[in-house]
């Protein structure tokens, strides 16, 4: 255990919870659902605002286009938000990335609207701890690293992305942007109830499947049509069939038929991988691609995958462990004991550990519940954690990840 220094105890003293408390309760009042532009746009004005309060610059920046498809097949543009870059002393010797969304899984109709007290220490409310909690923890950690005399050593960027909840398609390449030349990356999702960390991560791929058949008359001709949702189902079959440790495979919908006297000539197959490392991914990516091929040629459709995958798996690096190693240190000399495990859940994280840039992705408040009407944030761990994430970026700009 190493003594925390007077430096340290000095930035540390500057974080008081009650600022960060009134910021997550205004920001958890502004619904920010993924589909919400105006929700977003008003979210975004305010996190422009108070990340202003740091040095640097503060810019918000288009999203990619995203494209989905439709049940009967056509290809849409989704519209996204904003998303927000704060960028602070480039030129300095240490470089990090910080990052979080701005967006929930709660839509502009969504009956979860509400803060509410469960306990004096439990706050309900929709994204107070997924996570406008986990953005006030990371605002205020750098506010108190800005009074160091340690501060000139530290550049960094932050970004705070308006799609996260569905995958982040219109800020993946900006991550990527982002993340190059970084010492390390802290990410700010909600850490379990007691603490624990996510560690390694399993990736996610999702895949709208297209089958195109033809249509005939069931009673007269049914032998001249190409079932499609036929086709579809005996896919979905195969790629559940592939499911073993190491790659899980979820067939969750099929669209497409119509009346009961036709042959139906379109599906479209929605399925999800979650594969546990790059060696699972690739062979998820060869068994669709054989699949698909043995579907048209057995069932005489066209068949045409649309997708891929979002999140790349995220084993632990070398590097990431000396990261994860410097968080349990910074824990233990502030009386937390930090532990992590590995988890099937995706995040950011994934996109940035699959950049080579260790990270350690769940430096946000304790929380549980989360993506539900029960979400909670255990408010005494906004400090707790603001703290912790100061005491490791001073600690990163005085030794790196040695």
């Amino acid at each position: 255990m190493t003594q925390i220094t007077k430096s340290e105890a000095a930035v540390l003293e500057r974080i008081e919870q009650q600022p960060m408390l009134d910021r997550t309760m205004t920001w958890a009042k502004i619904n920010s659902g993924t589909a919400n532009l105006e929700g977003l746009a008003a979210m975004a004005q305010q996190l422009g605002d108070a990340f202003a309060e740091l040095p640097g610059e503060v810019e918000l920046v288009a999203p990619d286009p995203v494209e989905t498809m439709q049940p009967d097949g056509a290809i849409q543009t989704l519209e996204r938000g904003k998303h927000l870059v704060a960028t602070v002393r480039p030129d300095a010797p240490v470089q990090l990335l910080f990052t979080g969304h701005m967006d929930t899984v709660f839509p502009k109709d969504s009956g979860f609207q509400e803060l509410s007290w469960r306990e004096d220490n439990i706050l309900n409310g929709p994204g107070v701890a997924d996570m406008k909690g986990g953005i006030a923890v990371m605002l205020h950690a750098l506010m108190a690293l800005e009074g160091s005399d340690a501060k000139d050593r530290i550049g960094y960027q932050v970004m705070i992305n308006s799609d996260e909840e569905v995958g982040s398609g219109s800020s993946a390449a900006l991550i990527k942007r982002l993340a190059q030349g970084k010492t390390a990356a802290l990410t700010y999702e909600p850490a379990l109830p007691d603490g624990t960390l996510a560690g390694a991560r399993g990736g996610s791929g999702n895949y709208s499947i297209k089958i195109g058949g033809r249509s005939a008359h069931a009673g007269r001709n049914p032998e001249d049509g190409r079932n499609a949702v036929v086709a579809a189902a005996d896919l979905a079959l195969r790629l559940k069939a592939l499911m073993r440790d190491g790659l899980s495979v979820n067939p969750a919908k099929i669209d497409g038929g119509g009346a009961n006297n036709v042959v139906p000539d379109h599906a479209i197959l929605r399925v999800n991988f979650r594969p546990r490392d790059p060696r699972d991914q690739a062979e998820a990516e060869e068994a669709l691609e054989r699949a698909c091929a043995a579907i048209a040629m057995e069932h005489d459709v066209s068949v045409h995958p649309h997708g891929g995958f979002g999140r790349p798996p995220k084993p632990l690096s070398e590097g990431a462990e000396k990261l994860f190693g410097l968080v349990k240190r910074s824990g233990a000399d502030l009386g937390l004991d930090i532990g992590w495990r590995t988890t099937g859940g995706v995040c950011d994280g994934n996109n940035i550990a699959d950049c080579g840039i260790p990270v350690v992705d769940t430096m946000g408040v304790r929380g549980d519940a989360i993506h539900s009407a029960d979400e909670i944030l255990i408010v005494d761990s906004l400090a707790e954690r603001a703290r912790l994430s100061a005491l490791t970026i001073l600690r990163l700009a005085e030794k790196g990840l040695a």
